[in-house]
């Protein structure tokens, strides 16, 4: 696809006409934020927080039951949030805008932002408290070595294509995806890596470890590929969706939750070697789905944030869950 085009797509398909709001004005406080387009979750014990439009950042501290909107400075559209086990968490979105809280999410300061660049930023990940990593379009990759306050780019790799979703697996080599089927992987912390060969040549848009070889990796029409030996090879994976799959996490007991547009959600009970589907068009579009202790899930997307209670969870795919 186009340089531009992976991320529109996904933002047009979850209804997102807004565009970066500049760096220069604070988030709107708006009494349906929870209600509103949010691209992203994380969690960090019984405290969430999840972005989204106009700079929108939403923090739960009752594992998803009730939300409430704190005050950013930017209305820049974030794409992606992570959180610390020390409090501190980071967002980044459009204008390149990089934010960094110390105490879990309640006050946020902007460290970083190139309006002028346009190359929005799709995930921030973090090693540690102080060794994190931003990536985005173009190519663009980025690191801090002090815990967000400072960040430098870098080169990844040689080319352009947009960088989504980067995670580690328990050895603690990273995994990298993006467009065109670009797979990175990264065995000496981020300092150098080196492309894998990939089964498909669409935008990938997350991944998953489930252990130092299992790997899965989701992207555009509905596609999973699996891969047993580090991602050295690779096996797809039937879904029963042509939606484009846009996150995954794992509850304790193994099982996999997946989310996806289209208001579509897999669930895997054999680490991903096959999936159920649930689908209901109520939920609309799904951008990023957080696994809970509990057994419950929040998924975010058009609709802002949902709760789905472990119960309701497994009567959801009591029957296998195909529809």
């Amino acid at each position: 696809m186009g340089k531009s085009m992976t991320w529109m797509l996904m933002l047009l398909a979850l209804g997102g006409a807004d565009q970066a709001r500049g760096e220069g004005e604070a988030s709107i406080m708006a009494p349906l934020a929870a209600h509103s387009l949010l691209l992203d979750v994380a969690t960090s014990g019984d405290r969430l927080l999840a972005v989204g439009e106009r700079g929108h950042i939403l923090v739960s501290t009752d594992q998803g039951d009730s939300w409430r909107q704190v005050l950013v400075p930017t209305q820049a559209l974030l794409t992606a949030v992570a959180m610390g086990d020390d409090g501190r968490a980071w967002a980044v979105g459009h204008d390149s805008v990089i934010l960094r809280s110390e105490n879990g999410g309640e006050s946020w300061e902007l460290v970083y932002s190139d309006p002028e660049a346009n190359e929005p930023l799709f995930d921030v990940f973090f090693l540690d408290g102080d060794r994190g990593f931003a990536v985005g379009a173009y190519g663009v990759f980025m690191e801090t070595h002090d815990g967000g306050r400072s960040w430098e780019r870098r080169t990844a790799f040689d080319g352009d294509n947009h960088l989504q979703h980067m995670a580690r697996l328990p050895s603690g080599a990273l995994v990298l995806v993006g467009e065109r089927g670009l797979i990175l992987r990264s065995d000496d912390s981020g300092e150098t890596f080196r492309q894998l060969p990939s089964p498909y040549h669409g935008s990938l848009f997350s991944s998953l470890p489930l252990d130092d070889k299992t790997l899965l990796i989701f992207g555009l029409r509905g596609h999973c590929f699996r891969s047993a030996d580090g991602g050295a090879t690779w096996q797809e994976i039937a879904t029963g969706t042509t939606g484009m799959l846009t996150d995954a996490c794992r509850f304790p007991d193994g099982r996999i939750l997946v989310s996806a547009l289209g208001g579509v959600v897999l669930l895997s009970r054999d680490s991903g070697q096959s999936f159920a589907l649930d689908e209901e068009r109520a939920r609309l579009g799904l951008s990023a789905v957080a696994c809970l202790g509990d057994g419950s899930a929040v998924l975010v997307g058009e609709l802002g944030v949902q709760k789905i209670a472990a119960a309701r969870l497994a009567s959801m795919f009591a029957g296998g869950g195909e529809r």
